[in-house]
Order: C-alpha cells, then sequence, then structure tokens
C-alpha cells in the first residue's frame, strides 16, 4: 500500500472541516436542511427513469476510441470527459462495477494518461486547461472517494497521485486576489473558473486528502468580492454585470467552500429564483453549465427552494430530450450537453460524495 495514501474519513450528515495550518475544527451542523438528507416525495419519476436510461447508452455510444468523450474544436476534451465520467457515476457505475463500468474505466484511463509531473490535467490541444483541470480532477476525487476505501489497488495509488499532484498545482497556482483563471499561472481569476477549483478541492478534502484551508479562506474572500449589490455575480473583480449562469457558480463556490448560511447566499438564491428559474431563464446562453450550478445550490439550499426548483428542472430536461436520447448543445457539443443533463437529473441518486452536505 502506498505509504502516503490516506485512510478514508467518514463524512456522513457532518458539516465538513478544511485542514491546514492553524485550521480549527468546527462543530457538526445541529440541522441540515438541504436535499442531501431530506428528498422529496417522488424526486424520481418513471418518466426521469425512463430519460436517463436513453441518455447514458447515447452518451456511452459516443465515447471515443482512447476513452475520451468530446468532438470538432472539443475533441478529446479532458473537461467533457471528466463531466461523462461523474454522469455514469452518479448511476453508480464505477471501475468493475455496473452496466458501465468499461465506460468509467477508459474515461478514467484518459484523464490519467492526460495527468502530468507538475499535476496540470490538459490534453496537448487545450485550450483554457484550467477549466478541464478543475473538473478532473473533481472526477479523480469522486472516483476515489468512492472506490478507495476498503481496496489497495495499483489504480487506486496512480488515482491518489494524479489527485494529490492536481490539488497541489491548484493551491499554488491562486492568484493574490484568491481565484483563478484558464492557465496554470497566479496572474488573473474570474468566477466561473474559480468554482472548478473549490469543488475540485472539496471532492478531494472529502477522500481524504488534506486541503490548505487558507487557500478556501482566500477563494471565499474572493467570491464575496464578486457578488453585486443585486445578489447576483460579476465575472472577474475589476468589473461586470450580474448573470445568472454564473451568479449560480458563485453561490455553489460559498457552499462547497464550507459556508451554508450567509447573507451573501440568501441574496444570490434569491437572485437566481428572479432570473433562472427553470422556464423563466433570463437568457439561454450557457444553459446547461448554468443549470448545473443552480440545481446544485437549491439542492444544497434544500427546503422549499429544492421543492420547487427540482419538479421544474427535471420536467424542462426531461422534455428537451433529443429522439437519441441525447441533449443539444450548439457550442460545446451534444456529449457535454447530455452529461450535464444526466449529472442534473440524477442529483437525487445521492451516489456522488460532492452532492453530499
Amino acid at each position: 500500500m502506498n505509504a502516503r495514501r490516506p485512510a478514508m474519513i467518514a463524512i456522513a450528515f457532518a458539516a465538513l472541516v478544511w485542514h491546514g495550518p492553524g485550521a480549527i475544527a468546527q462543530e457538526a451542523q445541529p440541522s441540515d436542511p438541504s436535499a442531501a438528507n431530506n428528498p422529496l416525495q417522488d424526486e424520481i419519476t418513471p418518466e426521469l427513469d425512463e430519460a436517463v436510461k436513453r441518455g447514458l447508452a447515447r452518451l456511452a455510444a459516443v465515447q471515443n476510441e482512447d476513452g475520451s468523450f468530446g468532438g470538432g474544436r472539443y475533441s478529446k476534451n479532458v473537461a467533457i470527459t471528466a463531466l461523462a465520467g461523474l454522469a455514469f457515476m452518479a448511476d453508480g457505475n464505477l471501475p468493475g462495477r455496473g452496466e458501465y463500468a468499461p465506460v468509467v474505466e477508459k474515461g478514467l484511463a484518459y484523464i490519467l494518461a492526460n495527468s502530468t509531473e507538475n499535476g496540470l490535467i490538459a490534453a496537448d490541444a487545450a485550450n483554457g486547461p484550467m477549466y478541464g483541470h478543475g473538473f478532473a480532477t473533481l472526477f479523480l476525487g469522486e472516483v476515489y472517494g468512492m472506490t478507495a476505501r476498503g481496496g489497495d489497488t495499483a489504480q487506486a495509488d496512480r488515482v491518489y497521485e494524479a489527485l494529490s499532484r492536481a490539488c497541489r498545482l491548484i493551491e499554488r497556482t491562486q492568484n493574490d486576489q484568491g481565484g483563478w483563471r484558464y492557465n496554470p499561472v497566479p496572474y488573473d481569476a474570474d468566477v466561473s473558473v474559480t468554482i472548478c477549483q473549490i469543488m475540485a478541492l472539496r471532492s478531494a478534502r472529502n477522500a481524504g486528502l488534506e486541503i490548505d484551508k487558507k487557500v478556501i479562506d482566500r477563494a471565499v474572500e474572493y467570491v464575496r468580492q464578486c457578488q453585486n449589490p443585486d445578489g447576483g455575480f460579476k465575472y472577474q473583480l475589476e468589473s461586470g454585470t450580474s448573470a445568472w449562469p454564473r451568479s449560480a457558480a458563485g453561490v455553489a463556490s460559498l457552499y462547497y467552500a464550507g459556508i451554508y448560511e450567509d447573507n451573501a447566499i440568501d441574496k444570490g438564491l434569491a437572485y437566481l429564483l428572479d432570473t433562472a428559474t427553470p422556464g423563466k431563464e433570463a437568457n439561454a446562453a450557457h444553459y446547461f453549465y448554468g443549470h448545473y450550478y443552480a440545481t446544485q445550490t437549491m439542492y444544497l439550499a434544500g427546503g422549499a427552494y429544492w421543492q420547487d426548483w427540482w419538479p421544474a428542472i427535471r420536467g424542462q430536461l426531461i422534455a428537451s430530450q433529443l429522439d437519441d436520447g441525447s441533449w443539444a448543445d450548439t457550442s460545446i457539443g451534444d456529449a457535454y450537453g447530455t452529461a450535464m443533463s444526466l449529472i442534473i437529473l440524477q442529483m437525487p441518486k445521492r451516489y456522488l460524495p460532492i452532492f453530499q452536505k
């Protein structure tokens, strides 16, 4: 066994603690209103099951021979590959387990093959690699968190090593403002890339890796400063108007940083209800990206937020599925749209550790 690989830590129902120099343990939250432990009646319907079945079959059919997903200018894309892997894992498929185990295994092999010694996970033609790096690190964190316990395999060691290097790269490329941007250099930052890194670090922390609390504290401060008076979030700290997709990412950032009750979250949720309620979106740009994060925020907020949001986004996605089982995305591609839709629709299955509060 690799001596550096930590034992798994049971997360259960307590709030996570970010460890690092000077970190102080926090008490578990006495109550949890999130949907993680408070499922709605009939969250998963026969129509949803059928849509997921068709979607997974279609997504498996478009996997590239080398294990990657994506085509055209997004061919062999680590971000899309990671998201596709998460879509199958959200149904309980893992390396060595489940109907789509071979699909996940091939996707994992592709991600590992593109993990460099300096920690960056990127294909040769990557453009703005920190997006892909964040999603790929999240994928590795979820794989490790769901498979490492009780196992001592060469694959688990490889996943741990790649995940550890990827997290160290995220930590050392945080810029002075507290965020990240397209390239693995600490120069500038934006909210969209920053949430990818925060979720990646949270997933790794869930799986038992030590993450420097100071990195998370600085990221939280950056996200806070990006919030506009209307409750939405601007793209970068320097200037910008609010938009619902990046605002969903902004609120999600706070949740995944371990902040569950805060005025910034309340304002952000109110903004999302006004601008992003399914069927009433202010605009359709970045639809799948936006609802990927918006649905997570409502899931983590729980209560009436989840009760109202979930049936709306579930119905909208089921209605928009194409005859071949995919979801169309004219910007990044159907593999991306399909993976994102499947992750959203399977959130109530609660398989992925990242969705456990």
